[in-house]
């Protein structure tokens, strides 16, 4: 592997991070302080982001998309961790799993998605159903040649936003050495389909602006044309088009601590207690010591899980274990910043509060930190088997 980056690399590094700076910084207060992002404010986002030609950066060039292979494109999502999520959505990465499309498909949400005329939204939990998709309750039957859909979905990203649903719907059930399980099928949902709604979901502490919403179906119609893949396969689909998010989660993790690293840093370099810099004291200097550390630790897991994907190995183990390491690492950081910076780190008037509480779900959405722990000791332990 090598560590340094070429010149193309430093050019999406350097171009992705001046964005955030110039187009995204400034906006944050005020999504902070309102809780949302209007459609205006997030379409300028969109739009100058198509005119630095990174919109759909991780799509192929055949479609009109930015062909970054995995580790450039985890370059991309390391800086855009930098800048609040609520915003930074709009800076174009339709979901992979549309490469799925077939026929109608690609002219109705791949190509679409990918010129950003389209925004989708990836639809699994339920209440009943995070970590465990196969209980997911949300079915549909088939009957004369359609799909009819009834039940729910809660904690769906960016669901206020989405002009179309990638949703995952448990459509029978099969046998297999550990018992009956669920078959789940997925479906290409549009938003304004009959007896489909969606309603605004929970107010979270993490990520203002960045909204999730509640999905819900009551005998909706659904032709066989909209079935992504083949019927009973969503499953399948899923490890094999989706794991690589975790990837995305983790180089944000990395950004975002290195965005709060920095605070803590001139901080520790600047303010004074007892006649001296708080940075001169042990108990400052060494966190900052193991903060820095710990970053660069999970920066190159994270890089080196996308280095294995590229070059075709096996990489779940990696990603999982870069997911894990990223987003605790983060939730430590944060914290220790939040100490360095005493009482004054928990008020409203600096931003560091607000990356604090952000910090925490990222140990929960995609893949839970137990979740991961789960993939890494079965990873190792199913060869000894």
């Amino acid at each position: 592997m090598e560590f340094s980056l070429n010149s193309e690399q430093e050019l999406i590094v350097n171009t992705v991070r001046r964005f955030v700076e110039e187009e995204i910084y400034p906006l944050e207060e005020t999504v902070e302080k309102t809780g949302t992002v209007s459609r205006e404010m997030g379409e300028a986002v969109k739009n100058k982001c198509k005119e630095l030609g990174f919109y759909a950066a991780n799509m192929p060039v055949e479609i009109g998309g930015g062909g970054l292979s995995h580790l450039d494109f985890t370059l991309l999502e390391r800086e855009l961790g930098r800048g609040a999520m609520g915003l930074t959505v709009y800076f174009g990465r339709p979901s992979n799993i549309l490469l799925a499309c077939t026929g109608e498909q690609r002219e109705r949400y791949l190509l679409p998605a990918v010129r950003g005329d389209k925004i989708d939204a990836l639809a699994m939990t339920e209440p009943n159903a995070g970590s465990d998709v196969r209980g997911m309750s949300c079915h549909a039957r088939y009957v004369d040649g359609d799909w009819i859909v009834n039940g729910g979905k809660h904690f769906i990203s960016h669901a206020d936003i989405a002009d179309f649903f990638i949703v995952f719907v448990a459509t029978g059930e099969e046998t297999s050495v550990s018992g009956g399980r669920k078959k789940i099928t997925c479906f290409l949902v549009d938003r304004d389909t009959p007896g489909f709604s969606v309603r605004a979901g929970y107010s979270s502490v993490s990520h203002r602006g960045y909204q999730n919403g509640v999905l819900h179906f009551n005998d909706c119609l659904l032709p066989a044309t909209r079935v992504l893949g083949e019927p009973h396969c969503g499953f399948e689909m899923a490890n094999t088009w989706l794991y690589a998010t975790r990837l995305t989660v983790a180089a944000m993790c990395v950004g975002r601590a290195r965005r709060v690293f920095d605070w803590a840093l001139r901080y520790a370099s600047e303010r004074r207690q007892f006649g001296r810099l708080i940075g001169k004291f042990q108990g400052v200097s060494f966190k900052l010591a193991d903060m820095i550390t710990d970053i660069d630790a999970a920066d190159w897991l994270t890089l080196a899980a996308a280095w294995r994907l590229d070059n075709g190995q096996p990489a779940n183990r990696e990603i999982a274990s870069a997911k894990l390491r990223a987003s605790e690492m983060l939730a430590s950081v944060t914290d220790e910043a939040v100490q360095i910076y005493g009482g004054m780190g928990l008020m409203d008037d600096l931003p560091l509060a607000k990356w604090w509480r952000d910090a925490r779900v990222e140990r929960i959405w995609d893949g839970t930190s137990e979740i991961q722990r789960h993939i890494i000791s079965r990873e190792l332990l199913r060869p000894l088997e």
